[in-house]
């Protein structure tokens, strides 16, 4: 099967109007700041640098770093992958014991003109996947006048209905052919760099997600809870099996719990009864084994999939800035601010 673009996966919020519009005019219009999972304690063998960066990829700005103080690129500790055409404000580890927090702050202003918003030492080096989630501001230009109104009816739908947890359209290449190259990846043992191919068995595997996610809101069942579903804990992240969906219906539209959806893998938890049903039939629908999972070395796991966004600001822009719409809001870790905007674009 092809892998689905964005215009093929279906809207929670279909019947409002879209505000249309452009998003990433400029890199200032698309501001993102980590929400990281703890604070640097203030002594230890690694130096935390939090800093604000525009028009260089997360790994840019690694390699930078490791240049600047005659670091292994390998060293350097970060929590996640940013995008290159926004502002993004991160933060980095560098093992340096004896590097004075004033000294690394002042040249990495001055040789690499980045502006460093916090200097502080830690115990261990950071890594992937070490914070919450992600504070976005995001310039929508080129709307009409009737944009306001319009978005915060979309606003009021997504926290009663939640916003489906695709991934987005950035997952799979300018060219949107990643998925599938992935596919072919996992049915033979190309590419050979070890970097690209784990890249693209990666989006096969986001594509399986989303074609799943797809599927069950299309079949009416986005709101409410299967029998078999492995939910998630929004308070502690643990997991469970929903037994009875009637007794947990509650505490899914208050947004206690979500139920997850399938990263493929050979160590994935399936879903039981009705709900892992539908997760075997589509992967077996696409043809793939288990023993190709494992052969590829896809472990997976279990990704949520429906969220609730809580507050999301929604200010015209001031008279001396550009036309458009400002809108703030948090996401957690892994999930895509374009997926949440699309909704308001459409």
């Amino acid at each position: 099967m092809e892998p689905l673009s964005g215009a093929e996966l279906p809207l929670i919020t279909p019947g409002l109007i879209g505000i249309g519009g452009r998003i990433k005019e400029d890199p200032s219009h698309f501001v993102v700041e980590e929400l990281p999972l703890y604070e640097p304690q203030g002594q230890g063998p690694h130096l935390y640098l939090r800093i604000e960066r525009q028009g260089m990829t997360t790994r840019d700005l690694v390699q930078a770093l490791a240049r600047e103080f005659g670091l292994d690129a390998n060293e350097i500790g970060y929590a996640g992958l940013k995008d290159k055409e926004a502002r993004c404000i991160q933060t980095f580890s560098l093992p340096s014991a004896s590097l004075a927090e004033e000294e690394a702050a002042r040249r990495v202003e001055e040789s690499l003109g980045l502006a460093v918003h916090l200097a502080k030492r830690h115990q261990n080096k950071l890594k992937r996947g070490h914070l919450l989630g992600n504070r976005f501001r995001v310039l929508v230009s080129g709307v009409g006048p009737e944009a306001l109104p319009c978005a915060r009816a979309v606003a009021q739908e997504l926290n009663q209905r939640g916003l489906p947890n695709y991934f987005g359209a950035q997952r799979f290449g300018l060219a949107g052919d990643n998925a599938e190259a992935g596919r072919r990846a996992l049915k033979s043992k190309g590419p050979r760099p070890k970097w690209l191919r784990a890249l693209l068995l990666s989006a096969f595997q986001s594509d399986l997600f989303n074609r799943w996610l797809a599927q069950r809101i299309g079949e009416g069942d986005f709101e409410r809870l299967l029998k078999g579903d492995i939910a998630k804990k929004t308070d502690t992240g643990g997991l469970f099996e929903v037994e009875d969906p009637a007794r947990e219906q509650e505490r899914l539209q208050q947004g206690a719990i979500s139920y997850t959806g399938p990263i493929y893998g050979h160590k994935m938890r399936y879903a039981q009864d009705e709900a892992g049903e539908r997760e075997k039939e589509l992967l077996a629908a696409e043809g793939v084994s288990q023993e190709e999972l494992k052969r590829a070395g896809l472990k997976g796991s279990r990704r949520l999939a429906r969220l609730l966004p809580g507050t999301i600001e929604i200010t015209a822009s001031p008279q001396n800035e550009a036309p458009g719409l400002w809108f703030s809001f948090a996401l957690p870790k892994g999930s895509y601010a374009t997926t949440l905007l699309r909704e308001f674009i459409k």
